[in-house]
């Protein structure tokens, strides 16, 4: 333990609660400033809990060079909610300033944009509501407002999008959530019934059912001291890239729809469905529900699955490249997606953006290589990054991506077969270790998840916390329409896929 902070690694032995140093606020202050400003890392999590009148807050940021996450805190009372903001100097910390000011009524004195994030059943203030949400507005006669939203004509989640226009040409844009807020951070708390809360796992962000569902049971399992073999591992991490796999070819067919070009949507289309079919076969459900459980699982891999799996694969990755092939050289494709919607380096570092998006713009961050888990701490990967930052670098890293899974997929299966089969069943009688820290970090498509809990003194769940990776990167969003045409802005929308239910927890 350093004098300012304890450490842990991803999917570990949790923290005991009172290893974790408690720092007064102007030390609190300078740690995460001075942390920061180390492009290697990034906050993975800053949240508060209350209890007896006492605001608990906790900090928790990743070390991608020597694979380690900080872990510290400080104490604030209750009656005593005005903090110095850390975002004018950390913009990444923007998100989670407003959601601790929103569920605590914490004042962050300097913050520049102090709104609501998702408008909890329990917020501090029960006056704000979606219906009077402070938009940004200029007031010009030259300029106009358009409103997108909240109701949508695909079958999504609601989300209002509100531009500030000048002509055809985006000035600003700004993103308001929290229609539907469900509780679920809460639910994990109050429903204290193990299968119940695998079952919100994976409801968390549906289009990423094994990602949410693998790092809630990688959680379970550091909190309750359970092993798993390599084999579950290897499957885990197959039932894992068989969903990116779905996803980023699905999102191409989305993207070569937004741009009419109908031959690739339908081939994507039809891709994505042989790939989601697979692992319905495996266990019964498109989406990969019920397939990741704590401790064991009820679909172990058969010799006939994996074959089937690496059938399918070749056959889908033949056409997918040949598909992709076209799509990435046609000018009418390419002059859509090129230099369009840029988000440069360093705004994405000042934002704290991650994943795919990240990567988009040459930042390394893939908590599979910089925070290994599961089998990728035996089989290391090697991300795939790009460097412009535009519409085209996010779809091309879907296209790579892609290749690169099924590349994994074959590698994990060569040695899944080489090993003895001795998965068990399920574990839902565990016993979670008393006052607890844990953390568990998974990379799904879309970037990456955090889950976080503490546990009381009886052992109960306390606290838990999720993050997606869409809380991190809808600002990005936001800045890569501006100076854009607002018919662009579709095409920057897919090119990220954010998740409007995994923001509204």
């Amino acid at each position: 333990m350093g004098q300012f902070f304890s450490e842990i690694k991803n999917d570990s032995i949790p923290l005991d609660l009172n290893e974790i140093p408690v720092l007064e606020y102007n030390v609190f202050f300078d740690r995460v400033s001075d942390l920061l400003k180390d492009e290697s890392r990034h906050c993975l999590a800053y949240f508060c809990t209350k209890i007896s009148g006492i605001l608990k807050f906790y900090c928790c940021i990743a070390n991608d060079s020597n694979k380690n996450i900080v872990v510290f805190s400080h104490e604030q009372k209750e009656n005593q909610p005005v903090l110095r903001s850390l975002t004018p100097g950390c913009l990444q910390l923007h998100v989670f300033e407003r959601e601790i000011h929103e569920n605590n009524g914490v004042e962050f004195d300097g913050h520049p944009w102090l709104k609501p994030v998702r408008y909890s059943h329990k917020r501090s203030d029960q006056s704000d509501s979606i219906d009077n949400y402070p938009f940004y507005a200029i007031e010009s006669e030259e300029l106009h407002e358009v409103g997108v939203g909240p109701i949508h004509a695909g079958v999504i989640e609601p989300g209002h999008f509100r531009f500030i226009c000048n002509g055809e040409k985006v000035l600003h844009l700004e993103i308001q959530l929290g229609y539907q807020h469900r509780g679920m951070e809460r639910l994990f708390v109050d429903k204290n019934d193990s299968l119940t809360r695998c079952i919100l796992s994976e409801s968390i962000a549906g289009d990423t059912s094994v990602g949410h569902a693998l790092a809630h049971s990688q959680l379970i399992e550091s909190l309750a001291g359970i092993e798993i073999g390599e084999p579950l591992q290897i499957e885990r991490c197959i039932a894992l890239e068989m969903e990116r796999i779905a996803v980023h070819i699905g999102d191409t067919a989305a993207l070569c729809g937004d741009v009419a070009y109908q031959l690739g949507q339908v081939v994507c289309e039809a891709l994505r469905t042989s790939v989601i079919n697979t692992t319905q076969l495996w266990c019964g459900n498109r989406f990969g529900k019920g397939l990741v459980r704590p401790g064991g699982s009820n679909y172990s891999l058969s010799n006939d699955v994996a074959d089937e799996i690496l059938n399918v694969l070749t056959d889908v990755s033949r056409r997918f490249c040949e598909m992709t092939d076209r799509i990435y050289s046609l000018p009418s494709v390419l002059a859509r997606f090129e230099d369009i919607g840029i988000i440069t380096q360093q705004q994405a570092l000042n934002i704290g953006v991650v994943g795919m998006a990240a990567r988009s713009c040459d930042i390394m961050r893939d908590i599979r290589s910089t925070h290994p888990f599961q089998f990728y701490k035996s089989h290391s990967i090697q991300p795939v990054t790009l460097e412009s930052g535009d519409v085209l670098a996010r779809a091309m890293l879907r296209n790579l991506e892609v290749r690169e899974s099924i590349k994994i997929i074959r590698e994990m299966l060569g040695l899944w077969q080489q090993k003895n089969k001795n998965n068990k069943k399920p574990a839902y009688d565990y016993k979670l270790k008393p006052n607890r820290f844990a953390v568990s970090l998974v990379e799904g498509w879309r970037g990456e998840i955090c889950h976080i809990a503490l546990s009381d003194a009886k052992g109960n769940i306390e606290h838990y916390k999720v993050k997606d990776p869409s809380m991190h990167n809808w600002l990005a969003l936001a800045l890569a329409v501006r100076n854009q045409e607002i018919s662009d802005f579709p095409v920057c929308n897919k090119s990220f896929n954010l998740s409007y239910c995994g923001n509204d927890l």
